[in-house]
């Protein structure tokens, strides 16, 4: 009797543990006129705000004003949101998705792509390298189910969800996955690129943009020079001003909005090991979009 109460006694305790670390979120229509605010109460935990921002974007969602707060153990994020029209959420399913896909990423870290094999790759980009990649693939009895692709200054990283041809599952075999990675690795180095392409298989669920961002980042293209020259005039405008004094740096963006935008420069932030406590994100009539971040030094 005395186990049977202990382990219900853990049993509640667990349930506490999860209701106090999974975020609330509530979602307001009438206290602004050409937006949704969704504000998420937290406690205080690494990469709180980019699972926030991820979520919002994974929607579809458009972030047009944004105040990030972190008092101590707590965090109070607060958005003004929109469809891609530019109008309210008034749609109940995709309010109730925002709220599901809280609880979702915070307990499973789950991903519509799943039981597939996510093949990496990083190397130069050229013309034709997808051709030959798919190819190899075709070759190999390796279905493609779905990919994407990203290239900057000269370098590609893609992630291909890939499943048996013959059987429809997850590929599993050693053998299989060491002949695809050498095959692959092969074509990413063509003739110039020896010792920067890498491959690798893995059976980890992951959010698919998130990963690229990392693969990105470790393949240091961002140290690389562009191979065409940016136009000065939509380059975004990034300054920093460091308060030694207080601990912490403010870091000042301005560039033309675009679809992820915040998601991407948190990603960045994330990758950079910076750790962003307050930050107010606003878009203008004109399309800029200014966010001033105070990030842990």
């Amino acid at each position: 009797m005395m186990q049977m109460d202990r382990r219900t006694c853990l049993d509640e305790y667990e349930k506490l543990v999860v209701r106090m670390n999974t975020p609330r979120v509530m979602t307001d229509n009438a206290s602004c006129v050409n937006a949704t605010r969704v504000m998420i109460d937290s406690a205080r935990k690494d990469e709180i705000l980019l699972e926030a921002v991820q979520v919002l974007t994974d929607l579809n969602l458009s972030i047009k004003k944004g105040y990030v707060s972190s008092d101590g153990r707590w965090n109070m994020d607060v958005f003004h949101v929109t469809d891609l029209d530019g109008k309210k959420l008034t749609d109940n399913t995709i309010i109730n998705s925002i709220e599901q896909s809280f609880e979702t990423i915070h307990n499973t870290r789950s991903n519509p792509i799943d039981g597939m094999t996510a093949l990496e790759l990083t190397g130069t980009d050229r013309v034709g390298l997808l051709s030959e990649v798919f190819a190899v693939l075709s070759d190999l009895n390796c279905d493609v189910v779905e990919s994407k692709v990203w290239t900057h200054n000269g370098r590609i990283a893609s992630l291909i969800y890939l499943k048996d041809t013959d059987s429809g599952c997850p590929i599993e075999d050693s053998d299989k996955i060491d002949l695809v990675k050498a095959r692959l690795r092969n074509v990413l180095k063509g003739e110039n690129d020896i010792k920067s392409a890498k491959t690798s298989v893995s059976m980890a669920v992951t959010h698919t943009e998130r990963r690229l961002h990392q693969m990105m980042f470790a393949d240091r293209d961002y140290a690389r020079s562009p191979g065409l020259k940016t136009c000065l005039e939509n380059s975004p405008s990034v300054s920093i001003q460091n308060c030694l004094d207080k601990g912490y740096s403010v870091l000042n963006v301005q560039s033309k909005d675009r679809p992820k935008l915040l998601f991407d420069v948190v990603c960045t932030l994330t990758d950079m090991q910076y750790v962003v406590f307050h930050a107010t994100i606003n878009t203008t009539e004109d399309g800029a979009h200014l966010v001033r971040i105070h990030i842990l030094l």
